[in-house]
Protein backbone atom coordinates (compact mmCIF):
# COMPACT_ATOMS: atom_id res chain seq x y z
CA UNK A 1 0.00 0.00 0.00
CA UNK A 2 1.50 3.60 -1.16
CA UNK A 3 2.13 5.49 1.88
CA UNK A 4 0.66 9.60 1.69
CA UNK A 5 2.70 12.50 2.66
CA UNK A 6 1.24 15.36 3.17
CA UNK A 7 3.15 19.00 3.14
CA UNK A 8 2.03 22.62 2.99
CA UNK A 9 1.54 23.35 -0.31
CA UNK A 10 1.48 24.43 -3.36
CA UNK A 11 4.43 22.69 -5.35
CA UNK A 12 7.48 24.13 -4.69
CA UNK A 13 7.78 25.11 -0.90
CA UNK A 14 10.52 24.59 1.09
CA UNK A 15 8.51 21.98 3.05
CA UNK A 16 8.09 20.02 -0.37
CA UNK A 17 11.58 20.45 -0.70
CA UNK A 18 12.37 18.65 2.34
CA UNK A 19 9.51 15.94 1.78
CA UNK A 20 11.41 15.31 -1.41
CA UNK A 21 14.65 15.00 0.54
CA UNK A 22 12.83 12.37 2.93
CA UNK A 23 11.26 10.35 0.69
CA UNK A 24 14.21 10.22 -1.60
CA UNK A 25 14.91 6.51 0.65
CA UNK A 26 10.92 6.43 1.44
CA UNK A 27 8.84 6.24 -1.49
CA UNK A 28 4.70 7.38 -1.95
CA UNK A 29 2.64 10.16 -2.76
CA UNK A 30 2.69 13.59 -2.11
CA UNK A 31 -0.26 15.20 -1.30
CA UNK A 32 -0.02 19.70 -0.82
CA UNK A 33 -2.12 21.01 1.74
CA UNK A 34 -2.70 25.04 2.15
CA UNK A 35 -2.20 25.53 5.70
CA UNK A 36 -0.21 23.26 8.55
CA UNK A 37 -3.89 23.17 10.33
CA UNK A 38 -4.97 21.12 6.97
CA UNK A 39 -2.47 19.25 6.36
CA UNK A 40 -2.13 17.62 10.13
CA UNK A 41 -6.27 17.76 10.32
CA UNK A 42 -6.70 15.29 7.26
CA UNK A 43 -3.49 13.49 9.50
CA UNK A 44 -5.69 12.94 12.53
CA UNK A 45 -8.44 11.94 10.24
CA UNK A 46 -6.07 9.16 8.09
CA UNK A 47 -6.42 10.57 5.02
CA UNK A 48 -2.68 10.76 4.96
CA UNK A 49 -0.12 8.46 6.58
CA UNK A 50 2.25 11.66 7.33
CA UNK A 51 2.60 14.91 7.26
CA UNK A 52 6.17 17.32 6.76
CA UNK A 53 5.56 20.69 8.22
CA UNK A 54 8.11 23.46 9.43
CA UNK A 55 8.70 23.80 13.25
CA UNK A 56 11.92 26.09 13.66
CA UNK A 57 13.65 28.91 11.50
CA UNK A 58 17.12 29.77 12.35
CA UNK A 59 16.39 33.62 11.97
CA UNK A 60 12.62 33.42 13.40
CA UNK A 61 12.78 30.40 15.77
CA UNK A 62 10.03 28.51 16.13
CA UNK A 63 6.86 28.08 13.45
CA UNK A 64 3.62 29.54 15.48
CA UNK A 65 0.99 27.46 13.58
CA UNK A 66 2.88 24.22 13.84
CA UNK A 67 3.53 24.65 17.56
CA UNK A 68 0.20 25.68 18.47
CA UNK A 69 -1.35 22.59 16.26
CA UNK A 70 1.11 19.93 17.59
CA UNK A 71 -0.24 21.28 21.60
CA UNK A 72 -4.27 20.56 20.91
CA UNK A 73 -6.38 18.31 19.03
CA UNK A 74 -5.92 14.31 18.88
CA UNK A 75 -1.83 13.11 19.81
CA UNK A 76 0.55 13.28 16.89
CA UNK A 77 4.38 12.52 17.26
CA UNK A 78 7.62 13.45 15.11
CA UNK A 79 9.19 10.64 13.46
CA UNK A 80 11.98 12.27 11.80
CA UNK A 81 13.42 15.84 10.80
CA UNK A 82 14.59 17.92 7.65
CA UNK A 83 17.05 20.75 7.60
CA UNK A 84 16.79 22.58 4.73
CA UNK A 85 18.94 25.48 3.68
CA UNK A 86 16.80 28.82 2.97
CA UNK A 87 17.70 30.81 -0.05
CA UNK A 88 14.73 33.25 -1.11
CA UNK A 89 14.75 35.08 -5.14
CA UNK A 90 12.29 38.24 -5.37
CA UNK A 91 10.50 37.12 -8.51
CA UNK A 92 8.04 39.00 -10.93
CA UNK A 93 5.92 38.70 -14.16
CA UNK A 94 7.98 38.69 -17.15
CA UNK A 95 8.31 42.58 -18.04
CA UNK A 96 7.68 43.98 -14.76
CA UNK A 97 11.24 46.05 -12.98
CA UNK A 98 11.95 46.46 -9.85
CA UNK A 99 10.99 49.60 -9.98
CA UNK A 100 7.44 48.71 -11.02
CA UNK A 101 7.16 46.72 -7.47
CA UNK A 102 4.52 48.13 -5.45
CA UNK A 103 3.72 45.42 -3.45
CA UNK A 104 5.40 42.07 -2.58
CA UNK A 105 3.76 39.28 -1.32
CA UNK A 106 5.11 36.11 0.64
CA UNK A 107 4.66 34.07 4.16
CA UNK A 108 5.00 35.80 7.02
CA UNK A 109 8.46 33.80 7.97
CA UNK A 110 9.76 34.39 4.62
CA UNK A 111 9.26 38.21 5.15
CA UNK A 112 11.05 38.56 8.33
CA UNK A 113 13.83 37.19 6.62
CA UNK A 114 13.87 39.73 3.94
CA UNK A 115 13.23 42.65 6.00
CA UNK A 116 16.85 44.80 5.58
CA UNK A 117 16.69 43.35 2.04
CA UNK A 118 13.57 45.40 1.15
CA UNK A 119 13.96 48.19 3.47
CA UNK A 120 17.35 48.74 1.69
CA UNK A 121 15.91 48.05 -1.86
CA UNK A 122 12.15 48.70 -2.17
CA UNK A 123 11.62 51.06 1.17
CA UNK A 124 7.90 52.16 -0.37
CA UNK A 125 6.79 48.46 -0.94
CA UNK A 126 3.95 47.23 0.80
CA UNK A 127 3.73 43.52 2.30
CA UNK A 128 0.72 41.21 1.47
CA UNK A 129 0.53 37.51 3.51
CA UNK A 130 0.13 34.63 1.75
CA UNK A 131 -0.12 31.12 2.62
CA UNK A 132 3.11 30.16 1.75
CA UNK A 133 5.91 31.43 -0.37
CA UNK A 134 5.28 28.72 -3.20
CA UNK A 135 1.22 30.41 -3.38
CA UNK A 136 2.86 33.86 -3.53
CA UNK A 137 4.87 32.66 -7.28
CA UNK A 138 1.50 30.71 -8.45
CA UNK A 139 -0.77 33.91 -7.22
CA UNK A 140 1.05 35.96 -9.14
CA UNK A 141 1.91 33.68 -12.25
CA UNK A 142 -1.58 32.46 -12.59
CA UNK A 143 -3.94 34.70 -10.20
CA UNK A 144 -6.48 38.01 -11.96
CA UNK A 145 -6.00 41.47 -11.75
CA UNK A 146 -5.95 42.18 -8.48
CA UNK A 147 -4.24 39.99 -6.44
CA UNK A 148 -2.66 42.67 -4.48
CA UNK A 149 1.27 42.25 -4.91
CA UNK A 150 3.59 43.11 -7.88
CA UNK A 151 6.36 40.77 -6.92
CA UNK A 152 6.69 37.46 -4.68
CA UNK A 153 9.49 36.25 -2.05
CA UNK A 154 9.56 32.62 -3.19
CA UNK A 155 12.60 29.80 -3.11
CA UNK A 156 14.25 29.97 -6.88
CA UNK A 157 12.76 26.84 -7.61
CA UNK A 158 9.10 27.68 -7.50
CA UNK A 159 9.99 31.19 -9.36
CA UNK A 160 10.87 28.76 -11.82
CA UNK A 161 7.79 26.25 -11.74
CA UNK A 162 5.77 29.25 -12.37
CA UNK A 163 7.22 31.09 -15.45
CA UNK A 164 8.53 33.86 -13.41
CA UNK A 165 11.98 36.36 -14.00
CA UNK A 166 13.88 36.49 -10.86
CA UNK A 167 14.53 40.18 -9.81
CA UNK A 168 17.09 39.71 -7.64
CA UNK A 169 18.99 36.34 -5.88
CA UNK A 170 19.68 35.45 -2.17
CA UNK A 171 17.62 38.76 -0.91
CA UNK A 172 17.91 36.88 2.43
CA UNK A 173 19.27 38.69 5.24
CA UNK A 174 21.37 36.07 6.85
CA UNK A 175 23.72 33.92 5.22
CA UNK A 176 22.86 30.48 6.02
CA UNK A 177 19.48 30.53 7.24
CA UNK A 178 18.27 27.19 8.18
CA UNK A 179 14.65 25.88 8.32
CA UNK A 180 14.21 22.86 10.22
CA UNK A 181 10.93 20.98 9.17
CA UNK A 182 9.11 17.39 10.96
CA UNK A 183 8.03 14.48 9.64
CA UNK A 184 4.81 13.91 12.17
CA UNK A 185 2.73 10.56 12.17
CA UNK A 186 -0.31 9.62 14.62
CA UNK A 187 1.53 8.19 17.73
CA UNK A 188 2.46 4.08 16.67
CA UNK A 189 5.78 2.50 16.56
CA UNK A 190 8.94 4.43 18.49
CA UNK A 191 11.79 5.09 15.92
CA UNK A 192 14.77 2.99 17.17
CA UNK A 193 17.05 4.83 19.35
CA UNK A 194 20.23 5.69 17.74
CA UNK A 195 22.21 7.88 20.21
CA UNK A 196 21.86 10.32 18.45
CA UNK A 197 18.08 11.63 18.88
CA UNK A 198 15.96 14.58 20.14
CA UNK A 199 12.63 14.07 21.57
CA UNK A 200 10.15 16.60 21.91
CA UNK A 201 7.19 17.66 24.00
CA UNK A 202 4.65 20.49 25.01
CA UNK A 203 4.32 21.10 29.04
CA UNK A 204 1.36 22.86 30.75
CA UNK A 205 2.05 23.94 34.31
CA UNK A 206 -0.74 23.10 37.15
CA UNK A 207 -0.44 27.27 38.32
CA UNK A 208 1.40 30.32 37.33
CA UNK A 209 3.79 30.90 40.14
CA UNK A 210 7.25 31.96 41.31
CA UNK A 211 9.84 29.36 40.84
CA UNK A 212 7.20 27.24 38.35
CA UNK A 213 9.21 26.78 35.00
CA UNK A 214 12.97 26.24 37.31
CA UNK A 215 10.71 23.49 38.51
CA UNK A 216 10.14 22.11 35.52
CA UNK A 217 13.60 22.75 33.74
CA UNK A 218 15.25 21.19 36.85
CA UNK A 219 13.98 17.84 35.43
CA UNK A 220 16.32 17.83 32.91
CA UNK A 221 19.31 19.30 34.25
CA UNK A 222 19.61 17.08 37.17
CA UNK A 223 19.58 14.63 35.00
CA UNK A 224 22.10 15.90 32.73
CA UNK A 225 19.86 16.24 29.72
CA UNK A 226 20.57 18.95 27.30
CA UNK A 227 17.56 21.16 25.52
CA UNK A 228 17.91 22.30 22.23
CA UNK A 229 15.11 24.20 21.91
CA UNK A 230 12.41 26.06 24.98
CA UNK A 231 9.69 28.53 23.57
CA UNK A 232 6.71 29.45 25.27
CA UNK A 233 3.40 29.06 23.54
CA UNK A 234 -0.10 30.81 25.04
CA UNK A 235 -2.61 28.38 25.51
CA UNK A 236 -5.48 30.63 24.76
CA UNK A 237 -7.27 29.56 27.94
CA UNK A 238 -6.58 33.12 29.14
CA UNK A 239 -4.35 36.63 28.95
CA UNK A 240 -0.87 35.37 30.64
CA UNK A 241 -1.40 31.72 30.66
CA UNK A 242 1.24 30.07 28.81
CA UNK A 243 2.45 26.48 27.88
CA UNK A 244 6.61 25.46 26.93
CA UNK A 245 7.66 23.73 23.90
CA UNK A 246 10.54 22.07 24.43
CA UNK A 247 13.00 19.75 22.61
CA UNK A 248 15.92 17.84 24.30
CA UNK A 249 18.80 15.33 23.20
CA UNK A 250 17.55 11.87 24.00
CA UNK A 251 15.65 9.15 23.29
CA UNK A 252 12.27 8.63 25.54
CA UNK A 253 13.56 4.98 26.00
CA UNK A 254 16.96 6.03 27.58
CA UNK A 255 16.91 6.01 31.44
CA UNK A 256 17.88 9.05 31.76
CA UNK A 257 14.98 10.66 29.61
CA UNK A 258 12.74 8.38 31.28
CA UNK A 259 12.97 9.54 34.66
CA UNK A 260 13.00 13.35 33.43
CA UNK A 261 9.53 12.10 31.97
CA UNK A 262 8.01 10.67 34.98
CA UNK A 263 9.06 13.95 37.11
CA UNK A 264 7.68 16.03 34.64
CA UNK A 265 4.49 14.14 34.79
CA UNK A 266 4.29 14.51 38.79
CA UNK A 267 4.87 18.82 38.29
CA UNK A 268 2.88 19.24 35.49
CA UNK A 269 -0.47 19.45 34.83
CA UNK A 270 0.04 17.98 31.15
CA UNK A 271 3.26 16.64 29.54
CA UNK A 272 2.22 15.60 25.39
CA UNK A 273 4.86 13.79 24.52
CA UNK A 274 5.34 14.87 21.02
CA UNK A 275 8.13 12.00 20.16
CA UNK A 276 11.57 10.88 20.16
CA UNK A 277 13.61 10.48 17.01
CA UNK A 278 16.71 10.79 15.15
CA UNK A 279 18.69 13.49 14.74
CA UNK A 280 19.09 14.93 11.01
CA UNK A 281 22.90 15.35 11.48
CA UNK A 282 23.65 12.74 13.16
CA UNK A 283 25.21 14.22 16.09
CA UNK A 284 25.81 11.53 19.31
CA UNK A 285 24.41 12.71 22.48
CA UNK A 286 27.67 13.56 24.66
CA UNK A 287 25.86 11.87 28.26
CA UNK A 288 27.32 13.54 31.39
CA UNK A 289 29.08 11.77 33.69
CA UNK A 290 27.07 9.53 36.20
CA UNK A 291 23.52 9.75 33.78
CA UNK A 292 24.07 7.31 31.37
CA UNK A 293 21.91 4.28 31.44
CA UNK A 294 23.99 2.28 33.87
CA UNK A 295 24.14 4.63 36.73
CA UNK A 296 19.93 4.83 36.59
CA UNK A 297 19.82 0.87 37.07
CA UNK A 298 22.41 0.80 39.60
CA UNK A 299 20.55 3.32 41.70
CA UNK A 300 17.20 1.15 41.15
CA UNK A 301 18.46 -2.02 42.17
CA UNK A 302 19.77 -0.64 45.13
CA UNK A 303 16.69 1.15 46.07
CA UNK A 304 15.06 -2.34 45.17
CA UNK A 305 17.53 -4.58 47.75
CA UNK A 306 16.84 -1.62 50.34
CA UNK A 307 12.84 -2.66 50.10
CA UNK A 308 13.95 -6.43 49.69
CA UNK A 309 12.20 -6.87 46.37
Amino acid sequence: MTTRYGYLGPEGTFTQMALLSWTASHEGEHVPFGSVDSALDALRRSEIDAAMVPIENSVEGGVSATLDALASGDPLVVIGEVNVPITFVLAARHGVQRADVHAVGTHSHAWAQVRGWMDRHLPHATYVPTLSTAAAAAGLAHGEAGHGYDAAVCAPVAAANHGLEVLAEDIGDRAGAVTRFVLVARPGELPERTGADKTTVMLFQRDDRAGGLLELLEQFSVRGINMTRLESRPTKDFLGSYCFSIDFEGHVLDERVGEALMGLKRVCAEVRFLGSYPREDGAQTDVAPLTGDADFSAARDWLRSLRGT
